[in-house]
Protein backbone atom coordinates (compact mmCIF):
# COMPACT_ATOMS: atom_id res chain seq x y z
CA UNK A 1 0.00 0.00 0.00
CA UNK A 2 1.26 3.73 -0.63
CA UNK A 3 2.57 4.84 2.62
CA UNK A 4 0.65 8.33 2.02
CA UNK A 5 -2.88 6.40 2.21
CA UNK A 6 -1.23 5.29 5.94
CA UNK A 7 -2.37 7.13 9.55
CA UNK A 8 -0.95 6.42 12.91
CA UNK A 9 -3.27 6.29 15.15
CA UNK A 10 -3.71 5.82 19.12
CA UNK A 11 -7.28 5.85 18.77
CA UNK A 12 -10.70 6.52 16.50
CA UNK A 13 -14.22 5.98 16.64
CA UNK A 14 -15.44 5.48 13.39
CA UNK A 15 -19.06 6.60 11.35
CA UNK A 16 -20.30 2.90 12.13
CA UNK A 17 -19.54 3.01 16.14
CA UNK A 18 -16.17 0.99 15.63
CA UNK A 19 -13.96 1.91 18.57
CA UNK A 20 -10.03 1.15 18.16
CA UNK A 21 -7.71 2.16 20.83
CA UNK A 22 -3.72 1.80 20.94
CA UNK A 23 -2.25 -1.22 23.14
CA UNK A 24 1.04 -1.30 24.48
CA UNK A 25 2.52 -4.34 26.08
CA UNK A 26 6.13 -3.28 28.02
CA UNK A 27 6.86 -6.68 28.53
CA UNK A 28 7.79 -7.66 24.99
CA UNK A 29 7.42 -4.22 23.95
CA UNK A 30 4.65 -4.27 21.62
CA UNK A 31 2.02 -2.02 20.05
CA UNK A 32 -1.21 -3.38 18.44
CA UNK A 33 -4.99 -2.45 18.10
CA UNK A 34 -7.94 -3.26 20.78
CA UNK A 35 -10.86 -3.08 18.06
CA UNK A 36 -14.85 -3.16 18.91
CA UNK A 37 -16.99 -3.38 16.59
CA UNK A 38 -20.24 -2.12 16.89
CA UNK A 39 -21.77 -5.52 16.87
CA UNK A 40 -19.75 -8.73 18.38
CA UNK A 41 -16.32 -9.03 20.48
CA UNK A 42 -13.89 -7.16 20.48
CA UNK A 43 -10.53 -8.16 18.98
CA UNK A 44 -6.60 -7.67 18.55
CA UNK A 45 -5.34 -6.26 15.03
CA UNK A 46 -1.92 -5.01 13.72
CA UNK A 47 -3.55 -2.43 11.61
CA UNK A 48 -7.23 -1.74 10.59
CA UNK A 49 -8.41 -0.53 6.48
CA UNK A 50 -10.90 2.00 6.11
CA UNK A 51 -13.27 2.04 3.32
CA UNK A 52 -11.80 4.70 1.76
CA UNK A 53 -8.67 2.89 1.46
CA UNK A 54 -6.31 4.56 4.03
CA UNK A 55 -5.27 2.01 6.88
CA UNK A 56 -4.70 2.76 10.31
CA UNK A 57 -1.54 1.94 11.46
CA UNK A 58 -0.26 1.55 15.91
CA UNK A 59 2.41 3.68 16.69
CA UNK A 60 5.42 2.16 17.26
CA UNK A 61 6.62 0.68 20.79
CA UNK A 62 9.55 2.73 20.04
CA UNK A 63 8.00 6.32 20.90
CA UNK A 64 9.69 7.85 23.70
CA UNK A 65 6.15 8.98 24.87
CA UNK A 66 5.34 5.27 25.26
CA UNK A 67 8.31 3.67 25.50
CA UNK A 68 9.18 6.12 28.73
CA UNK A 69 5.90 5.45 30.45
CA UNK A 70 5.15 9.29 29.66
CA UNK A 71 1.80 8.34 28.06
CA UNK A 72 0.46 5.14 29.98
CA UNK A 73 -1.86 2.63 27.56
CA UNK A 74 -3.24 -0.39 28.38
CA UNK A 75 -1.60 -3.43 27.64
CA UNK A 76 -4.23 -5.67 26.44
CA UNK A 77 -8.38 -6.05 26.02
CA UNK A 78 -9.08 -6.69 30.22
CA UNK A 79 -12.25 -8.55 31.23
CA UNK A 80 -15.32 -6.68 31.42
CA UNK A 81 -16.68 -5.96 35.03
CA UNK A 82 -19.50 -3.96 35.45
CA UNK A 83 -19.91 -0.31 36.32
CA UNK A 84 -20.17 -1.32 40.63
CA UNK A 85 -17.81 -4.36 40.51
CA UNK A 86 -15.20 -1.44 38.73
CA UNK A 87 -15.67 1.50 40.66
CA UNK A 88 -15.45 -0.70 43.70
CA UNK A 89 -11.66 -2.11 42.10
CA UNK A 90 -10.78 1.48 41.37
CA UNK A 91 -11.63 2.93 44.61
CA UNK A 92 -9.48 0.03 46.49
CA UNK A 93 -6.89 1.12 44.60
CA UNK A 94 -6.89 4.86 45.07
CA UNK A 95 -7.40 3.54 49.10
CA UNK A 96 -3.99 1.16 48.82
CA UNK A 97 -1.89 3.95 47.69
CA UNK A 98 -3.50 7.67 49.26
CA UNK A 99 -5.09 8.54 51.98
CA UNK A 100 -8.14 10.94 51.32
CA UNK A 101 -11.71 11.62 52.60
CA UNK A 102 -14.23 9.18 51.70
CA UNK A 103 -16.35 11.19 49.61
CA UNK A 104 -13.72 12.82 47.52
CA UNK A 105 -11.93 9.15 47.21
CA UNK A 106 -15.75 8.25 45.69
CA UNK A 107 -15.53 11.40 43.74
CA UNK A 108 -11.59 10.77 42.56
CA UNK A 109 -12.68 6.48 41.42
CA UNK A 110 -15.72 8.13 38.67
CA UNK A 111 -13.95 10.53 37.76
CA UNK A 112 -11.48 7.59 36.70
CA UNK A 113 -14.72 6.57 34.63
CA UNK A 114 -15.26 9.97 33.39
CA UNK A 115 -11.71 10.22 31.54
CA UNK A 116 -12.57 6.39 29.67
CA UNK A 117 -15.76 8.09 28.47
CA UNK A 118 -15.48 11.43 28.30
CA UNK A 119 -15.48 11.98 24.85
CA UNK A 120 -19.53 11.32 25.24
CA UNK A 121 -19.95 14.67 26.86
CA UNK A 122 -19.40 18.90 25.53
CA UNK A 123 -18.19 20.13 29.24
CA UNK A 124 -16.08 18.39 31.47
CA UNK A 125 -14.73 19.54 34.87
CA UNK A 126 -11.21 19.25 36.22
CA UNK A 127 -10.06 17.40 38.73
CA UNK A 128 -7.39 18.89 41.01
CA UNK A 129 -5.47 18.27 44.41
CA UNK A 130 -4.17 21.15 46.27
CA UNK A 131 -1.97 21.89 49.33
CA UNK A 132 1.52 23.14 50.48
CA UNK A 133 5.12 20.72 50.24
CA UNK A 134 4.54 17.33 51.63
CA UNK A 135 0.82 17.10 51.31
CA UNK A 136 0.63 14.29 49.03
CA UNK A 137 -0.52 16.01 45.57
CA UNK A 138 1.99 14.40 43.25
CA UNK A 139 0.84 10.98 44.99
CA UNK A 140 -2.37 11.77 44.63
CA UNK A 141 -1.55 12.51 40.72
CA UNK A 142 0.42 9.32 40.19
CA UNK A 143 -2.15 7.28 41.77
CA UNK A 144 -5.07 8.27 40.04
CA UNK A 145 -4.02 9.61 36.70
CA UNK A 146 -2.31 6.37 36.76
CA UNK A 147 -5.94 4.59 36.00
CA UNK A 148 -7.42 7.15 33.65
CA UNK A 149 -7.67 6.98 30.29
CA UNK A 150 -4.31 7.27 28.33
CA UNK A 151 -2.84 9.91 30.93
CA UNK A 152 -0.08 11.76 29.77
CA UNK A 153 2.03 12.93 32.44
CA UNK A 154 3.88 16.48 32.45
CA UNK A 155 4.91 19.11 35.32
CA UNK A 156 4.45 22.83 35.48
CA UNK A 157 8.40 23.39 34.17
CA UNK A 158 7.23 21.96 30.76
CA UNK A 159 7.99 23.24 27.71
CA UNK A 160 4.59 23.72 26.65
CA UNK A 161 4.75 23.09 22.64
CA UNK A 162 4.70 19.54 23.57
CA UNK A 163 2.04 19.43 25.33
CA UNK A 164 -0.27 21.30 22.89
CA UNK A 165 0.99 18.11 20.42
CA UNK A 166 0.31 15.00 22.66
CA UNK A 167 -2.99 16.50 23.80
CA UNK A 168 -3.51 16.60 19.45
CA UNK A 169 -2.23 13.16 19.06
CA UNK A 170 -3.43 11.04 21.85
CA UNK A 171 -6.74 13.11 23.54
CA UNK A 172 -6.10 11.36 26.63
CA UNK A 173 -5.84 12.71 30.23
CA UNK A 174 -3.73 16.03 31.15
CA UNK A 175 -1.98 14.82 34.58
CA UNK A 176 -0.23 18.11 35.24
CA UNK A 177 2.14 18.42 38.39
CA UNK A 178 3.22 22.14 40.10
CA UNK A 179 0.96 23.84 37.45
CA UNK A 180 1.29 26.60 39.63
CA UNK A 181 5.07 27.68 39.60
CA UNK A 182 4.86 28.94 35.47
CA UNK A 183 1.84 29.57 34.58
CA UNK A 184 -0.25 31.79 36.41
CA UNK A 185 -0.77 34.61 34.28
CA UNK A 186 -4.03 33.99 32.58
CA UNK A 187 -2.21 34.59 29.37
CA UNK A 188 0.52 31.84 29.76
CA UNK A 189 -0.08 28.95 26.74
CA UNK A 190 -0.39 26.57 29.06
CA UNK A 191 -3.58 28.62 31.40
CA UNK A 192 -4.98 28.39 27.63
CA UNK A 193 -4.88 24.47 27.13
CA UNK A 194 -7.31 24.36 30.57
CA UNK A 195 -9.33 27.91 29.71
CA UNK A 196 -10.08 26.01 26.45
CA UNK A 197 -10.09 22.07 27.50
CA UNK A 198 -13.44 22.09 29.12
CA UNK A 199 -15.56 22.26 26.41
CA UNK A 200 -15.69 20.59 22.94
CA UNK A 201 -14.79 22.20 19.79
CA UNK A 202 -12.92 25.28 20.89
CA UNK A 203 -9.28 24.43 20.09
CA UNK A 204 -6.20 26.38 20.58
CA UNK A 205 -4.61 28.67 17.78
CA UNK A 206 -0.87 28.54 17.58
CA UNK A 207 1.00 30.15 14.73
CA UNK A 208 3.20 27.64 12.52
CA UNK A 209 4.46 28.40 9.23
CA UNK A 210 4.89 25.70 6.34
CA UNK A 211 7.79 24.77 4.86
CA UNK A 212 7.71 27.70 2.31
CA UNK A 213 7.90 29.78 5.35
CA UNK A 214 4.33 31.01 5.08
CA UNK A 215 2.04 31.54 7.66
CA UNK A 216 0.24 28.40 8.97
CA UNK A 217 -2.00 28.80 12.26
CA UNK A 218 -2.75 25.53 13.35
CA UNK A 219 -5.88 24.62 15.32
CA UNK A 220 -4.68 21.95 18.59
CA UNK A 221 -7.51 19.89 20.51
CA UNK A 222 -7.53 20.35 24.18
CA UNK A 223 -10.75 19.35 24.75
CA UNK A 224 -10.46 16.30 27.61
CA UNK A 225 -9.96 15.18 31.21
CA UNK A 226 -7.19 17.26 33.27
CA UNK A 227 -5.77 16.42 36.50
CA UNK A 228 -3.59 19.04 38.14
CA UNK A 229 -1.58 19.62 41.58
CA UNK A 230 -0.93 23.25 42.57
CA UNK A 231 -0.30 24.94 45.99
CA UNK A 232 -2.33 27.79 45.34
CA UNK A 233 -5.69 28.77 43.14
CA UNK A 234 -5.33 30.51 39.58
CA UNK A 235 -5.91 34.26 39.41
CA UNK A 236 -8.38 33.66 36.38
CA UNK A 237 -11.77 33.20 38.38
CA UNK A 238 -13.09 31.98 34.97
CA UNK A 239 -10.33 29.33 35.45
CA UNK A 240 -10.99 28.21 38.98
CA UNK A 241 -14.60 27.55 38.18
CA UNK A 242 -13.75 24.38 36.10
CA UNK A 243 -11.70 22.59 38.68
CA UNK A 244 -13.63 20.10 41.62
CA UNK A 245 -10.89 20.87 44.25
CA UNK A 246 -9.45 18.31 47.53
CA UNK A 247 -7.59 20.34 49.90
CA UNK A 248 -4.37 18.30 50.93
CA UNK A 249 -3.31 18.26 54.05
CA UNK A 250 -1.27 15.13 54.96
CA UNK A 251 0.32 12.49 52.54
CA UNK A 252 0.19 9.81 54.81
CA UNK A 253 -1.88 10.03 57.94
CA UNK A 254 -3.00 6.37 57.27
CA UNK A 255 -0.68 3.96 58.90
CA UNK A 256 -1.48 1.67 55.69
CA UNK A 257 -0.36 3.48 53.10
CA UNK A 258 2.88 2.89 52.12
CA UNK A 259 5.43 5.39 51.95
CA UNK A 260 7.21 4.96 48.47
CA UNK A 261 5.21 3.10 45.79
CA UNK A 262 5.78 -0.51 45.57
CA UNK A 263 6.74 -2.36 42.50
CA UNK A 264 3.58 -4.01 42.19
CA UNK A 265 1.60 -0.95 42.17
CA UNK A 266 2.32 -0.12 38.31
CA UNK A 267 1.31 -3.70 37.13
CA UNK A 268 -2.34 -3.32 39.30
CA UNK A 269 -2.64 0.00 37.49
CA UNK A 270 -2.30 -1.49 34.04
CA UNK A 271 -4.60 -4.32 35.20
CA UNK A 272 -7.23 -1.94 36.10
CA UNK A 273 -6.60 0.10 32.91
CA UNK A 274 -7.33 -3.03 30.80
CA UNK A 275 -10.45 -3.57 32.53
CA UNK A 276 -11.67 0.03 32.19
CA UNK A 277 -10.76 -0.83 28.32
CA UNK A 278 -13.64 -3.16 28.26
CA UNK A 279 -15.82 -0.92 30.16
CA UNK A 280 -15.25 1.68 28.08
CA UNK A 281 -15.83 -0.82 24.71
CA UNK A 282 -19.14 -1.89 26.46
CA UNK A 283 -20.31 1.50 27.99
CA UNK A 284 -19.24 4.48 25.01
CA UNK A 285 -22.25 4.39 23.14
CA UNK A 286 -24.83 4.43 25.73
CA UNK A 287 -22.68 6.81 28.16
CA UNK A 288 -25.08 10.42 28.16
CA UNK A 289 -25.63 13.53 30.14
CA UNK A 290 -28.47 12.60 32.89
CA UNK A 291 -29.15 16.17 33.94
CA UNK A 292 -31.86 15.12 36.14
CA UNK A 293 -28.90 14.15 38.87
CA UNK A 294 -28.35 17.95 39.37
CA UNK A 295 -29.21 19.32 42.28
CA UNK A 296 -32.26 21.74 41.54
CA UNK A 297 -31.59 25.66 42.09
CA UNK A 298 -28.29 25.18 41.04
CA UNK A 299 -26.47 27.66 38.86
CA UNK A 300 -25.88 27.42 34.98
CA UNK A 301 -22.06 27.65 35.13
CA UNK A 302 -21.99 25.19 38.19
CA UNK A 303 -24.62 22.44 36.64
CA UNK A 304 -22.20 22.76 33.36
CA UNK A 305 -19.24 21.69 35.24
CA UNK A 306 -20.34 18.76 37.15
CA UNK A 307 -23.09 17.44 34.94
CA UNK A 308 -21.09 14.54 32.98
CA UNK A 309 -19.23 13.58 36.34
CA UNK A 310 -22.58 12.97 38.13
CA UNK A 311 -23.70 11.53 34.81
CA UNK A 312 -22.13 8.60 35.91
CA UNK A 313 -22.91 8.70 39.72
CA UNK A 314 -25.92 6.34 40.29
CA UNK A 315 -25.51 7.08 44.47
CA UNK A 316 -28.08 10.07 44.66
CA UNK A 317 -25.95 10.82 47.86
CA UNK A 318 -22.77 11.21 46.08
CA UNK A 319 -24.25 13.00 43.10
CA UNK A 320 -25.85 15.78 45.65
CA UNK A 321 -22.95 15.83 47.37
CA UNK A 322 -20.48 16.90 44.53
CA UNK A 323 -23.68 19.34 42.94
CA UNK A 324 -23.33 21.25 46.45
CA UNK A 325 -19.08 21.25 46.81
CA UNK A 326 -19.31 22.61 43.27
CA UNK A 327 -22.17 25.05 43.95
CA UNK A 328 -20.40 26.11 46.91
CA UNK A 329 -17.49 26.93 45.31
CA UNK A 330 -19.35 28.53 42.25
CA UNK A 331 -20.46 31.15 45.24
CA UNK A 332 -18.03 32.10 46.71
CA UNK A 333 -16.17 32.83 43.59
CA UNK A 334 -19.40 35.03 42.44
CA UNK A 335 -19.51 36.94 45.66
CA UNK A 336 -15.76 37.56 44.58
CA UNK A 337 -16.27 38.73 40.95
CA UNK A 338 -18.62 41.51 40.64
CA UNK A 339 -16.67 44.09 43.18
CA UNK A 340 -13.22 43.58 41.00
CA UNK A 341 -15.43 44.05 37.92
CA UNK A 342 -16.66 47.38 39.10
CA UNK A 343 -13.27 48.37 40.08
CA UNK A 344 -11.87 47.59 36.41
CA UNK A 345 -14.18 50.00 34.90
CA UNK A 346 -13.98 53.00 37.56
CA UNK A 347 -10.16 52.63 36.89
CA UNK A 348 -10.67 53.04 33.49
CA UNK A 349 -13.77 55.72 34.08
CA UNK A 350 -11.03 58.07 36.26
CA UNK A 351 -8.40 57.65 33.26
CA UNK A 352 -10.76 58.79 30.92
CA UNK A 353 -11.96 61.75 33.14
CA UNK A 354 -7.89 62.61 33.57
CA UNK A 355 -7.62 62.62 29.44
CA UNK A 356 -10.95 63.68 28.27
CA UNK A 357 -11.15 67.14 28.54
CA UNK A 358 -14.00 69.12 28.89
CA UNK A 359 -16.17 66.43 27.70
CA UNK A 360 -15.42 64.36 31.07
CA UNK A 361 -14.81 61.22 30.71
CA UNK A 362 -16.47 59.87 27.39
CA UNK A 363 -17.88 56.02 27.14
CA UNK A 364 -15.39 55.52 24.35
CA UNK A 365 -12.59 56.53 25.73
CA UNK A 366 -13.41 54.22 28.87
CA UNK A 367 -14.52 51.69 26.49
CA UNK A 368 -10.64 52.12 25.02
CA UNK A 369 -8.79 51.60 28.11
CA UNK A 370 -10.92 48.66 29.98
CA UNK A 371 -10.38 46.94 26.81
CA UNK A 372 -6.22 46.84 26.82
CA UNK A 373 -6.82 44.32 29.75
CA UNK A 374 -10.55 42.85 28.54
CA UNK A 375 -8.81 40.07 26.77
CA UNK A 376 -7.07 38.64 30.25
CA UNK A 377 -9.93 40.03 32.49
CA UNK A 378 -12.97 38.47 31.37
CA UNK A 379 -12.02 36.71 28.03
CA UNK A 380 -13.00 39.56 25.06
CA UNK A 381 -13.63 42.66 24.46
CA UNK A 382 -16.70 44.82 24.96
CA UNK A 383 -18.88 47.68 23.07
CA UNK A 384 -19.44 51.37 24.06
CA UNK A 385 -22.55 50.21 24.67
CA UNK A 386 -22.12 47.76 26.93
CA UNK A 387 -20.11 50.45 28.66
CA UNK A 388 -22.84 52.83 28.69
CA UNK A 389 -25.31 49.98 30.40
CA UNK A 390 -22.35 48.84 33.20
CA UNK A 391 -21.88 52.35 34.57
CA UNK A 392 -25.87 53.42 34.70
CA UNK A 393 -26.51 50.22 36.03
CA UNK A 394 -23.93 49.47 38.61
CA UNK A 395 -23.02 53.17 39.49
CA UNK A 396 -26.05 55.20 38.71
CA UNK A 397 -23.84 57.50 36.59
CA UNK A 398 -26.31 58.67 33.45
CA UNK A 399 -23.89 59.37 30.57
CA UNK A 400 -24.53 62.94 28.57
CA UNK A 401 -24.65 63.26 24.97
CA UNK A 402 -22.73 66.20 23.73
CA UNK A 403 -21.44 66.95 20.74
CA UNK A 404 -22.56 63.86 19.21
CA UNK A 405 -19.99 62.12 21.86
CA UNK A 406 -21.48 60.22 25.25
CA UNK A 407 -19.73 61.35 28.23
CA UNK A 408 -20.28 61.03 31.87
CA UNK A 409 -19.90 64.63 32.88
CA UNK A 410 -17.27 66.22 35.18
CA UNK A 411 -20.29 66.78 37.82
CA UNK A 412 -19.91 63.23 38.30
CA UNK A 413 -16.18 62.86 39.13
CA UNK A 414 -16.93 62.91 43.45
CA UNK A 415 -19.34 60.33 42.87
CA UNK A 416 -16.93 57.95 40.82
CA UNK A 417 -13.30 59.13 42.94
CA UNK A 418 -16.30 57.54 45.96
CA UNK A 419 -16.87 54.58 44.40
CA UNK A 420 -13.07 54.13 43.97
CA UNK A 421 -12.35 54.06 47.01
CA UNK A 422 -14.90 51.17 48.24
CA UNK A 423 -12.18 48.83 46.35
CA UNK A 424 -9.37 50.25 46.86
CA UNK A 425 -8.51 47.08 49.56
CA UNK A 426 -8.76 44.62 46.55
CA UNK A 427 -5.66 43.40 45.88
CA UNK A 428 -3.73 44.41 42.57
CA UNK A 429 -2.98 42.59 39.65
CA UNK A 430 -5.86 40.08 39.60
CA UNK A 431 -7.23 38.42 37.23
CA UNK A 432 -11.14 37.93 37.22
CA UNK A 433 -13.40 35.71 36.09
CA UNK A 434 -16.42 38.25 34.76
CA UNK A 435 -17.82 36.38 32.43
CA UNK A 436 -21.07 35.91 34.33
CA UNK A 437 -20.88 39.26 35.30
CA UNK A 438 -20.93 40.60 32.00
CA UNK A 439 -23.86 38.85 30.53
CA UNK A 440 -26.12 40.57 33.32
CA UNK A 441 -24.89 43.72 31.94
CA UNK A 442 -25.45 42.83 28.03
CA UNK A 443 -28.13 45.45 26.39
CA UNK A 444 -30.86 43.85 24.58
CA UNK A 445 -30.66 43.78 20.89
Amino acid sequence: MDERSTRPTVSRILDDGTLIELLYDPAPKTTAFAVQPPTGDAYIAADYDLPDGERLVHYSPDNNLIATDCVLLPSALGVFTAKPSLLAEVRAFIGRYLDLPDEFAEVGAHYVLLTWVYDAFQELPYLRFQGEFGTGKTRALLTVGSLCYKPFFAAGASTVSPIFHVLEAFAGTLVLDEADFRFSDATADLTKILNNGTVSGFPVLRTMTNRRRELNPQAFRVFGPKIVGMRQGFADRALESRFITERMTSQLSASATPIHLPAEFHAEARELRNKLLAWRFAARATTRPHPERLVVGLGPRASQTVLSLVSLMDDPGLSQAVCLRVGLADERLREEIAPLVERAVLEATIGAFERGGSAGAPIGMITNFFNEDAPALIGRTVSPKWVGTFVRTAFGLQPVKAHGVYAIPHAERPRVDALAARFAKVEDGIAQDAKSTVSEFEPEA
